[in-house]
């Protein structure tokens, strides 16, 4: 060994390392040439057989040789470690934020939300109740007796001979007014069912928000009053308005509250029947014996109750004609809310 060999190494070295552009290529360089068994360790052992005069200069040379390819492969892979870092990490923070994809609450969602909001804003608390109901609570504590002609009213989905879905939000009445003493003033939202068929119109699962208020000295004309109120907040302030007269097992007296089609202006069209009013609630004095029924001493206390269908309210309000559209999860018809 001569020191034109260490120097043709040295040559060799730069030419394989110009050819490497990635790290796994510079690892096998580096085994190449500085592992144990590599090129350099090679030279060193051979220098044993070097004359003895000639040993310093061939062992200062490979000593150079040495740390020319250790310093000169530490600068390549820090070199290819950054350009591999930035090719993944790589980030413009001048540029504008990627706008997040987010959902929205659903029509029916915004519906109920709209309603209890005004009738907070009147005092009313908000309770709620299980679907999963039984027949004491939907039908009997409402003055349903078993054989009431009033029960074909409602076409019910019985689970047992005691048990049902519930068909309207009234059976939380019956539970506030068992578990709060009066005054009472609050509204019950919530999901019920009833055994119809399926169409434009009518559909077998529903929303209500129904209201209840008991005190001494509640009147109709307050009932009136408080509907009115809401019926201008949610639809309006020129709407018209009218109660007719009706009946309810559980209310006594009883009447439907109608409005003039905001469609037509109440001139007559399809959506209002050629009538020009909309119905949308029912209400009136809560009977005497549902009272009793709950523990309330109905010589006391007086009371008025109401409630109304979310899907046909949100009908009404934005024109919607068929109801199966709340419950399809088209996001063609629910982007538009």
């Amino acid at each position: 060994m001569n020191l034109d060999q260490i120097t043709s190494v040295s040559g060799e070295f730069d030419k394989d390392l110009s050819s490497v552009i990635v790290l796994k290529e510079l690892e096998e360089l580096r085994i190449k040439y500085l592992s144990r068994n590599g090129i350099v360790s090679g030279l060193f052992e051979k220098l044993k057989d070097v004359p003895k005069e000639e040993k310093p200069a061939v062992g200062n040379k490979l000593n150079a040789l040495r740390n020319y390819i250790t310093e000169n492969f530490n600068l390549a892979k820090i070199k290819l470690e950054e350009k591999g870092s930035a090719g993944k990490q790589s980030i413009d923070l001048t540029l504008p934020g990627t706008q997040r994809q987010i959902g929205s609450k659903h029509i029916l969602t915004q519906t109920v939300d709209e309603i209890k909001s005004i009738f907070k804003g009147m005092g009313f608390s908000t309770f709620e109740g299980p679907e999963l109901e039984s027949d004491y609570y939907n039908f009997e504590a409402l003055n349903f007796a078993p054989d009431h002609p009033a029960r074909d009213m409602q076409d019910t989905f019985f689970i047992s001979k005691d048990f049902l879905l519930r068909t309207h939000t009234s059976p939380v009445q019956v539970r506030v007014m068992k578990n709060y003493k009066p005054p009472i003033r609050a509204i019950m939202p919530g999901r019920v069912y009833r055994s119809e068929a399926v169409n434009a119109r009518s559909y077998c699962m529903f929303h209500q928000v129904e209201g209840l208020v008991i005190d001494t000295d509640i009147t109709f004309a307050e009932l009136k009053g408080t509907l009115v109120f809401f019926a201008k907040q949610f639809y309006g302030n020129d709407l018209k308005y009218r109660f007719r007269a009706s009946f309810f097992p559980f209310t006594e007296p009883s009447a439907e509250m109608d409005i003039t089609c905001y469609i037509c202006g109440g001139k007559g069209c399809k959506i209002c029947k050629y009538t020009g009013w909309l119905e949308i609630l029912g209400c009136g004095m809560v009977d005497p014996n549902v009272l009793i029924n709950c523990g309330i001493d109905p010589e006391k206390y007086t009371g008025y109750a109401f409630g109304m269908g979310i899907e046909r309210t949100a009908m009404l309000k934005y024109n919607v004609q068929d109801i199966r559209l709340f419950f399809e999860n088209d996001f063609r018809f629910l982007k538009q809310f």
